[in-house]
């Protein structure tokens, strides 16, 4: 019997995302080695061993290596399976665990030189501010699905930008001690603002 569409579909898929991380590995690799500025698309092309074409089919800039980040939907649909008896924060801190838990050490490795290069390089420093605006928003639409409220209403918005706040704060807090656990920073961070603060 042949596939499905769908399944042929998902395996395509599949390929894809296989094809977009394998590239965005080699690169951060080559980044790390000889730094961002040294490394030119030509390189990643070869030591990727994929054509011109393929490469901007998934990165149509060398920025846009580093900026990919496919990680926001794993904590989102982990975000989602929480159950609805715990608090927005609860639920936060359950999915930033079970995510962060499920990343390979490969995947873990890559997100951290993800995040010290787009603090690092004057380019994607700036470049991540939009990123960032747009996690803020999927944070803003999943809260909404899950408490009923408005978009607009101050205490989605507010929460949406606390813990967009949060990995700001974790990813500086990282650059300046690699030793640190981003996940514990997270959940530390998560704990005080469930608490309040006393300041």
């Amino acid at each position: 019997m042949a596939p499905s569409n769908e399944a042929t579909q998902g395996l395509r898929e599949r390929k894809k995302a296989k094809t977009r991380s394998a590239i965005q590995t080699l690169a951060l690799r080559l980044f790390r080695e000889q730094g961002y500025d040294a490394t030119t698309v030509q390189q990643i092309i070869e030591e990727a061993d994929v054509s011109e074409s393929t490469f901007f089919r998934y990165f149509p800039t060398k920025a846009d290596v580093v900026l990919f980040d496919d990680f926001d939907p794993v904590i989102v649909e982990a975000f989602r399976r929480q159950p609805k008896e715990l608090s927005a924060i609860s639920a936060f801190r359950r999915a930033f665990s079970d995510s962060f838990r499920q990343l390979s050490t490969q995947d873990a490795d890559d997100q951290m030189d993800r995040m010290r290069l787009c603090l690092s390089v004057p380019e994607l420093r700036s470049a991540i501010l939009d990123q960032l605006a747009g996690t803020m928003d999927l944070l803003v639409g999943e809260l909404v699905e899950r408490s009923g409220r408005s978009p607009q209403d101050v205490e989605v918005r507010t929460l949406a930008g606390a813990v967009v706040g949060i990995a700001i704060s974790g990813m500086f807090a990282l650059a300046e001690d690699p030793s640190r656990d981003l996940l514990s920073l997270l959940d530390e961070s998560l704990a005080a603002l469930d608490q309040g603060f006393d300041l």
